[in-house]
């Protein structure tokens, strides 16, 4: 009879064969698309760079759903962003997301974009968070780097893809609603969107991502 230890190692295993989108290799942070000013930015915040865990970190993945080339697929339940490449191919970044009750889910287009963007609170953060009615773009406004607004029938849904000043928390759920990468990712990732692109937010449970976000931050924090 196999061990308890045993058997966790192979449902483990099981797990992993059975996902369908499994990291082939990780990318290096994309300094050659930093422009004079993330560069310098980006060299003044005052927030501790903490690094992402490995499970977060950016990857090139296997990418079975059927959304298309240039779309971003967000499954907030495991904490990943995609960015769907040809081949059966995707980007995925760790991502923050709302907390439950903030969440947001559904399908919304790319209908704006903007480089350190300012932060405009909405009333209800304003309210709960006690933070000021407009915060100048810069290296540790809460935005980040780059802000990716999503758009359903034509309106501003006001949930963003933006970069964070808080990047202990890629893996987590603590954010307003809205969907936050490392500064360095929303780069990358802002360099690839087009205007337009569809974005597919996941409803809860619909995400099929091999790696469970506890798992990934209780096994697979080390390592490059």
């Amino acid at each position: 009879m196999p061990s308890f230890a045993s058997k966790l190692v192979l449902l483990a295993a099981g797990a992993m064969l059975a996902g369908c989108m499994q990291a082939t290799h990780f990318e290096a942070a994309p300094e050659a698309s930093l422009k004079p000013r993330d560069k310098e930015y980006l060299s003044k915040v005052s927030y501790d760079k903490v690094p992402v865990a490995q499970p977060f970190r950016r990857a090139i993945v296997d990418f079975h759903r059927k959304e298309l080339p240039g779309s971003i697929v967000v499954d907030s339940d495991n904490h990943y962003l995609y960015y769907v490449l040809d081949g059966g191919k995707a980007i995925r970044y760790g991502i923050t997301v709302g907390e439950e009750a903030m969440a947001w889910s559904g399908i919304a287009k790319v209908g704006a974009m903007s480089e350190w963007p300012d932060w405009h609170p909405t009333k209800g953060e304003i309210s709960r968070l006690g933070v000021p009615t407009f915060v100048k773009g810069g290296p540790d406004n809460p935005m980040g780097s780059r802000a990716i607004y999503l758009y359903s029938g034509g309106k501003d849904t006001l949930f963003r893809i933006h970069g964070t000043n808080q990047p202990e928390y890629i893996g987590a759920s603590i954010s307003s609603g809205c969907i936050r990468l490392t500064n360095e990712d929303v780069i990358d990732l802002y360099n690839r969107v087009k205007m337009g692109s569809v974005v597919v937010v996941l409803d809860p449970k619909q995400g099929d991502s091999p790696f469970n976000s506890k798992m990934a931050m209780q096994g697979g924090s080390g390592g490059n």
